[in-house]
């Protein structure tokens, strides 16, 4: 359960709100729809985020003498950070035309990518210790060059309008 909710969330959900946050607005028609599926994403998948570290800390609470520090780490400095994006975004976001908002975008970007990042290095530090057959970290490595050529795709295509 902890690996299936997390590779739901911190492995597909959060990398795909980004996608659609970053290459959809782009376009004033699909604005405000841009928005609310870039926050649809990211609330689903921290609500799933928060259930799979739950379980990752139930699981590590019965584990008596088994641990994996740097998933661990990793996991916990997700659910921080993920956590606080949240929060500021919730209740700290300035108006669009606040003189602030471009101070706040730059923050809220750098760490969105940075939950991102980490969610996918964590994703394999988990895979890593499954050890599961093959195919699972293909089809996880796959889904994710699938994501990649969607945003090298959309950055294109974003340069020309």
């Amino acid at each position: 359960m902890h690996g299936i909710l997390n590779a739901l969330s911190w492995g597909f959900l959060f990398p795909v709100g980004v996608i659609m946050a970053r290459y959809l607005r782009t376009f004033d028609s699909l604005d405000p729809a841009w928005f609310n599926l870039h926050v649809s994403c990211q609330v689903l998948g921290y609500i799933l985020g928060v259930a799979g570290w739950g379980t990752g800390m139930k699981l590590g609470y019965e584990s008596i003498g088994i641990e994996f520090p740097l998933h661990r780490k990793i996991g916990i400095a997700l659910f921080c950070l993920c956590t606080m994006q949240v929060l500021f975004a919730l209740f700290l976001r300035p108006k669009k035309d606040h003189k602030h908002r471009t101070l706040w975008n730059f923050y809220h970007h750098i760490q969105g990518y940075l939950i991102v990042i980490l969610g996918i290095v964590n994703m394999f530090k988990g895979l890593t210790i499954l050890s599961p057959a093959d195919k699972w970290i293909n089809s996880y490595t796959l889904i994710l060059y699938i994501l990649l050529g969607i945003a090298i795709f959309a950055e294109v295509v974003t340069w020309i309008v």
